[in-house]
């Protein structure tokens, strides 16, 4: 899980020294490892960034190495998956440090390799991520002048995808408190009921996109959790609602949460309870530099071959490399691996009990990150 990914950073730590890195750092983050590999040459410098979390999924797979793990999760015993493949960005990353450590002499430049712990999100009350990463300095000394990451998931095997801007959504975790007071279930008059206040709220939240922002925009406004009351024949105090929003762009980002606190307290207040909004961890919208995908196009399908590369829209999932994003130009592409023989409509998704993957693809994903590499420092060292 988050932030306590010790044996995957202890195995990556190893590896890079062994490969004879110049430096390899680790603990940034809590458990992210850091290596630095000098090419023989002089030239620019890449960095290529691999998540390495886990998520509390019991794994159903039936795999011969299916983990069988457990761990405390905010307070429940629950099962550790790598539900979303971040096993095979490690696997990927680690075989494209292998693969330069072999010609180190010819690479025009230097390479910074990232291990990052927590993209999921760290445990309650810790910071962690990407966002802590940028924080303790790990695109300083050196500071790379791009960086290439990739995830891997259930689209054709073989293709690659890409966005030329927005790639991932923006996500906040909204959190509304709503405050009434309590009474008998059997004479609610007596008191304010924050259950209707709150159901009421609910409904109206879903017209924000759809009265309110022009619909052409991608937003989305989720409640995943609500909280309230203990008895059948007891209107409760208070109602806790926990959800999600998500918008492609910053400005609708904004936008969204200060219509959500308005329509939040006003309907609260129509009912005559007090609700209040706040939010927690937020990620901006990953954005890839339209110049750098521009440049990088030709090295793709070079790679895979064009038929094989796909221009797609964004999606509404998150992705926290866009703080590094935020930080040097960065290019993030989808990977597919799904199965043989496996229909798209029947492939588990990422983050399901039964995610799997076609192995062949981390060959693949070798090749991309390191052609990605090579194709951008070449490109340096030609201007």
């Amino acid at each position: 899980m988050g932030n306590r990914e010790f044996r995957t950073s202890a195995l990556v730590a190893e590896h890079l020294t062994r490969l004879g890195f110049d430096s390899v750092q680790t603990g940034v983050a809590h458990t992210g490892v850091v290596g630095i590999l000098r090419g023989g040459r002089s030239g620019g410098v890449v960095a290529l960034r691999a998540d390495m979390d886990a998520l509390p999924v019991v794994e159903k797979t039936g795999l011969p190495f299916a983990s069988t793990m457990t761990t405390n999760y905010n307070g429940r015993e629950v099962g550790v998956m790598h539900a979303c493949g971040h096993d095979a960005h490690v696997a990927i990353l680690m075989g494209v440090a292998e693969l330069f450590a072999g010609i180190r002499e010819k690479i025009p430049g230097t390479i910074k390799f990232i291990f990052q712990p927590a993209e999921e999100g760290p445990p309650e009350g810790e910071e962690g991520g990407a966002k802590l990463m940028v924080e303790q300095g790990v695109l300083e000394n050196p500071r790379p002048e791009a960086i290439f990451g990739l995830h891997i998931g259930t689209r054709d095997l073989g293709t690659v995808h890409y966005s030329m801007r927005a790639m991932h959504a923006s996500a906040d975790v909204l959190r509304i408190d709503v405050e009434g007071q309590q009474t008998h279930g059997a004479s609610p008059w007596r008191g304010v009921d924050p259950i209707v206040a709150a159901s009421q709220i609910i409904m109206g939240l879903q017209t924000i996109h759809s009265r309110q922002i022009d619909t052409r925009e991608a937003v989305v406004i989720s409640i995943g959790s609500i909280n309230g009351g203990i008895r059948h024949n007891i209107i409760p105090e208070r109602v806790s609602l926990v959800g999600t929003i998500r918008t492609h762009k910053p400005e609708v980002r904004h936008d969204v949460k200060r219509r959500i606190k308005r329509l939040v307290t006003h309907v609260a207040a129509s009912t005559g309870a007090v609700a209040s909004v706040s939010y927690g961890m937020g990620i901006p919208v990953n954005m890839n530099s339209p110049t750098l995908v521009q440049s990088m196009l030709p090295v793709l399908e070079d790679i895979v071959g064009s038929k094989n590369v796909y221009r797609q829209s964004p999606v509404m999932g998150y992705e926290d490399i866009a703080y590094f994003h935020q930080e040097v130009p960065g290019m993030f592409v989808f990977l597919g691996a799904r199965p043989l023989g496996v229909d798209i409509g029947e492939a588990a998704p990422n983050h399901s009990p039964y995610f799997d993957i076609n192995e062949s693809a981390l060959k693949t994903g070798v090749r991309v990150l390191a052609g990605l590499t090579i194709g951008f420092l070449h490109g340096e060292e030609d201007k």
